[in-house]
């Protein structure tokens, strides 16, 4: 009998023999698909318990999202004058964050690459840096520089800038680890220095890839950006905060359309940027 010929019980649970055309049987092992799927249930049920998730409780009250939905709309337009400020805030909030986290993990991206850096103990450390900069939450960072700088734009400019720097570090390192040495050997050999050599040989290669993930950890930090108003660090999320305290929704769709439409024309022109770049 073919495999394909058998029930579904039989193909999941039972194992199954079958014989090459050239004589040699082949045994096929028991699927752990069974196995996987209680698992994910148990897990499922542990974790429901432990967060005390419902879903009668979801199921009762999701209706009273869509009536805060419906309050948002049709949105306060006159309020869209207050709205510009904060908006212009948050986007060169990202722009200068995001450019100040690109320049400034290079150098430790290359101090991670064990293709360029020889010693184990000096890649190793750079890459658990990447890693213990990457653990932590950006509204973490941005309060934590709302209390070094004061309230307002620097302190999440800061925040920006410290997550770039351990999203494209990491990217860029790993990058770099992949990149032919052909070429950086050929010119070592022929007398140039290290960092000539990687600026003429692996920073070409590596170029258009790591500014493609700049443009896309842009787009992300304008989203990001408009929430760090929270902790009082600036931008549309201070004011996003505020009127949705007051319950002012007509207001708060008014800012969430403005925000739409920003991220809209923002990642249109850095997927345009990005594909020029590939």
């Amino acid at each position: 009998m073919k495999r394909s010929e058998l029930g579904i019980y039989d193909r999941i649970f039972k194992p199954y023999s079958y014989t090459l055309p050239n004589g040699k049987k082949v045994d096929e092992k028991r699927s752990r698909l069974p196995m996987v799927l209680l698992i994910l249930l148990l897990a499922t049920i542990v974790s429901g318990e432990v967060t005390g998730f419902r879903i009668s409780t979801l199921v009762r009250r999701i209706n009273y999202f869509f009536v805060m939905l419906f309050d948002m709309f049709p949105p306060d337009w006159s309020y869209m004058a207050q709205v510009w400020t904060p908006l212009w805030d948050t986007i060169k909030m990202s722009l200068l964050g995001s450019a100040i986290g690109a320049v400034l993990c290079v150098p430790f991206a290359v101090l991670s690459s064990s293709n360029l850096v020889k010693q184990k103990a000096v890649t190793a450390f750079f890459k658990f840096f990447f890693s213990v900069v990457r653990t932590l939450p950006t509204l973490v960072v941005a309060l934590i520089a709302t209390y070094v700088f004061g309230l307002g734009t620097l302190a999440g400019t800061v925040a920006i800038a410290v997550f770039t720097f351990a999203y494209c570090g990491k990217i860029l390192y790993e990058q770099i680890e992949t990149v032919d040495m052909g070429s950086h050997e050929a010119l070592e050999a022929l007398g140039m220095g290290r960092l000539s050599a990687i600026r003429y040989s692996v920073w070409p290669q590596v170029l258009p890839s790591f500014l493609s993930t700049v443009l896309f950890c842009f787009e992300g930090n304008v989203r990001y950006a408009s929430i760090l108003g929270y902790v009082g660090a600036g931008g549309l999320g201070l004011i996003l905060n505020e009127k949705i305290g007051w319950r002012e929704y007509s207001r708060v769709g008014m800012i969430l359309i403005a925000l739409f439409v920003a991220v809209v024309v923002i990642e249109t022109l850095s997927s345009w940027l990005r594909s020029k770049l590939t």
